[in-house]
């Protein structure tokens, strides 16, 4: 792909864009301007950077038949494996359609990368090659990963396998119902908003947002870079650790993991919690659209906590109502410009890019954007609004406001091991008809996020764990920890899981 010099005519247009009154005679002499530095393009056009080779042969596999994906998890099915002895030895591991897997298609849930094939592994997928997992297959997500529920996936609606009529939740919503589903014990999900601890609670598995920066997002497309997460989608908290274990982490690529302090997840399975103090945050609670029936299985829980040794009182952090009001002052903006209009990488963050996405991103923007999710839409002129007419201020103004939220967080977590709250204040969602009206559409999507999304601004880790059913669909109670502490997470889901089976209450 050359680069080549400007015309007049697109230099005035360039200059008009930015309010420039240029003359003739000015244009052209930007124009003999322009040729020194567009040598350097002409170069880099010869170059060859480094690649992220994959660790193991495979076939490309194939997008299974309705018939063996009875609830749309599934986006394509592979059997990758290097025959490696570890710690994922004999595990099956489902991959969220956002990161890459060499020579395996790649949709991100989206009709603008349809057809992509990615060269490169990502980092997590090379952990886990190297420990000795086998990639079962990408899990289907949602378009671009813009929504909290599970209906607007371009390959098809994934459906919540406790109540097929009922949404998995999003994005990561293929992962949660392929854990649920018995397919596969492990998956890795991403989490900007809430992505792997919605379709984690309402679809009854385990998942943990990590604290930001444990697991590297090298070689997966982003949502924007200073909420961007990813993690485990588990069975059980034992796997929870096992895939923690491997993936959690510095990698040389992604400038986040520089400050990663892992821990001794696997040891932790067998520290007992007794002694640890539990925090039940009293805002977690007091949402409009909280149910009765969900707080009670929550705080059920947690009270039986105490009889072994695990205390717990009520705390208040009011800042946790203005959580959602800073995210979106960070999220909308943010990917806008990092995945939208940055095409799936952005620019100015030391990492790895993944250009045969953005280039593949690029043409789907220019030729189907018609074709994208209402959420989609919503997040690109929203966000472009935003940056256009109030020149990015808000933006700035929730960066700086998401210190005080994360210490206000910090304070409460001097005194307790966690906090505790619902997942989601609510069960998961009817999945809504197909001629539903646009303003339901985008509500249902983006509804569930009053105590999630606050921790992808703050960084602090949350693991979701299965606490009970309502009504035949799942529960989930939320524990928050100190950055990099997850394996504290740990020891308090461990002794969830070891108080009862949840299926059945």
């Amino acid at each position: 792909m050359a680069v080549r010099l400007p015309t007049v005519e697109q230099i005035e247009d360039l200059g008009a864009d930015f309010g420039l009154v240029l003359t003739t005679d000015e244009i052209t002499a930007f124009q003999q301007a322009f040729k020194g530095p567009l040598t350097s393009y002409g170069r880099l056009d010869e170059l060859v950077p480094p690649a992220l080779a994959p660790v193991a042969p495979r076939s490309p596999g194939y997008r299974p038949a309705a018939s063996e994906n009875p609830y749309g998890a599934w986006y394509w099915k592979t059997n990758i494996r290097t025959g490696a002895e570890g710690l994922l030895s004999g595990k099956k591991i489902a991959i969220k359609d956002n990161i890459c897997v060499a020579g395996v298609p790649m949709m991100n849930g989206s009709a603008l990368l349809e057809g992509y094939v990615p060269e490169l592994d990502a980092t997590v997928v090379t952990r886990i090659l190297d420990a000795g997992g086998t990639i079962a297959g990408k899990a289907a997500c949602e378009d671009l990963c813009f929504s909290g529920a599970s209906h607007t996936c371009a390959g098809g609606v994934i459906r919540n396998p406790h109540n097929p009529a009922h949404s998995a939740g999003g994005s990561s919503g293929g992962s949660a119902a392929l854990v649920a589903s018995g397919e596969v014990p492990m998956a890795l999900g991403g989490d900007q908003g809430g992505s792997i601890r919605t379709p984690s609670s309402w679809c009854g598995v385990y998942g943990l947002k990590p604290t930001w920066g444990l697991v590297p997002t090298t070689g997966s497309m982003p949502i924007s870079y200073s909420v961007d997460h990813c993690g485990p989608m588990c069975a059980s908290v034992e796997d929870v650790a096992r895939l923690l274990t491997v993936i959690a982490g510095h990698d040389g690529w992604d400038t986040r993991t520089i400050a990663a302090r892992t821990g001794d997840y696997m040891g932790a399975l067998s520290n007992p919690a007794r002694g640890l103090r539990v925090g039940v945050l009293h805002e977690g609670f007091g949402h409009p659209e909280s149910d009765p029936a969900v707080n009670e299985k929550v705080r059920q829980t947690i009270a039986a906590l105490g009889k072994t040794g695990i205390a717990s009182e009520d705390v208040s952090v009011p800042w946790h109502l203005d959580g959602p009001h800073v995210w979106s002052g960070v999220i909308l903006e943010g990917a806008a410009e990092m995945m939208l209009k940055g095409y799936g990488v952005g620019n100015n963050v030391q990492g790895y890019y993944p250009v045969s996405m953005q280039d593949a991103l690029a043409r789907g923007m220019g030729t189907r954007i018609n074709d994208v999710s209402p959420t989609v839409k919503l997040v690109l002129m929203l966000g472009e609004y935003m940056h256009r007419y109030y020149h990015g201020r808000y933006h700035s103004k929730a960066q700086n406001l998401r210190l005080l939220l994360r210490r206000a967080y910090d304070d409460a977590l001097q005194k307790f091991d966690a906090l505790a709250m619902p997942t989601i204040p609510f069960t998961a969602t009817p999945i809504p008809p197909p001629d539903a009206p646009l303003n339901t559409v985008i509500d249902v999507a983006l509804n569930m996020q009053a105590n999630t999304c606050s921790f992808d601004v703050s960084g602090h880790p949350a693991f979701t764990v299965p606490c009970g059913r309502v009504n035949g669909l799942p529960v989930g109670l939320m524990l928050v920890g100190r950055h990099f502490e997850e394996a504290t997470l740990i020891r308090l889901a461990r002794a969830i899981e070891a108080a009862g089976d949840w299926k059945s209450n």
